[in-house]
């Protein structure tokens, strides 16, 4: 299946007479992907810059299909430079809250629960430092992300402690079954994402 991939791009800001911009937190939910949603978090503007919320548990009070609440117990960072795809990688329990620290990236989700609604469709996003955009991604789901800038900082906060690429599966970033869009033919990739079986 094939989605039509999304970009999202800062919509202008207007300041108050005080040249305070105040943009406050706001979560949508994908049409596309069960479970998946778009955060923009709280930004502060002023003439020093900016300050930005990037997590708050009381406010992220997100929960899986059961009801239950999805706590984050590890954060983690991958940095990249220009043309390194990272990906597609994910396991059936982890929850992950995504977001670009530094750089750009685009950033892509394919659904791998076989008894979702929305098995092996996907999504696209262009994550910047810029918008400051965060992705919530449901645990049996794979992602990945291909660097557009000279460096990128990937940021995720998961549900459940990292112990290994053996409980994971990886899902191949140009499997014709999926027909992914990318911006860039001819990507570097991990031997691993390179011998990634087909679906």
């Amino acid at each position: 299946m094939r989605s039509v991939g999304t970009t999202f791009i800062v919509s202008n800001r207007r300041a108050r007479s005080n040249g305070v911009v105040n943009l406050p937190m706001k979560i949508e939910k994908s049409d596309k992907l069960k479970g998946l949603s778009i955060i923009t978090p709280d930004i502060h503007c002023d003439f020093r810059g900016e300050y930005v919320e990037t997590f708050n548990r009381q406010r992220y009070d997100f929960r899986d299909d059961d009801g239950r609440p999805i706590e984050f117990v590890e954060d983690d960072i991958s940095v990249s430079r220009y043309s390194v795809l990272r990906g597609l990688h994910g396991d059936d329990k982890t929850w992950k809250l995504i977001q670009c620290l530094y750089g750009e990236f685009y950033y892509v989700v394919v659904d791998m629960r076989s008894q979702s609604p929305t098995y092996l469709n996907w999504e696209s996003y262009v994550l910047n430092d810029r918008q400051r955009k965060q992705v919530l991604v449901p645990a049996g789901c794979a992602n990945g992300h291909l660097c557009l800038s000279d460096k990128c900082i990937f940021s995720y906060k998961q549900s459940q402690y990292y112990t290994g690429v053996q409980t994971q599966f990886t899902v191949r970033w140009d499997d014709p079954k999926l027909n992914i869009y990318w911006p860039l033919r001819t990507p570097i990739v991990s031997e691993r994402d390179r011998g990634a079986r087909l679906l």
